[in-house]
């Protein structure tokens, strides 16, 4: 039996698959492009960076993180203290 096209199955070490993962974002890439750019779906770069986060092995975030805050509702005829 003969093979058309490229062998899809390949395996990545480690350090392949976080420098996929340090180049979305940066300058702007998006991980699509890193994607393509790299030949691996998206639905596999989202998979490695659910295992490396459950190991704690990704890179703290360059910049601004943001976290929802949640001031909840105003009191309405309240008192002055």
């Amino acid at each position: 039996m003969e093979v058309l096209g490229r062998e899809r199955r390949r395996h990545w070490a480690d350090a392949e698959k976080l420098e996929i993962l340090a180049a979305v974002g940066l300058n702007g890439e998006t991980l699509a492009r890193v994607a393509r750019c790299y030949d691996v779906s998206r639905s596999q770069i989202y998979n490695w960076r659910g295992q490396f986060k459950k190991r704690g092995l990704l890179p703290a975030p360059v910049g601004p993180t943001f976290v929802p805050v949640d001031i909840g509702a105003p009191m309405l005829n309240a008192e002055p203290a």
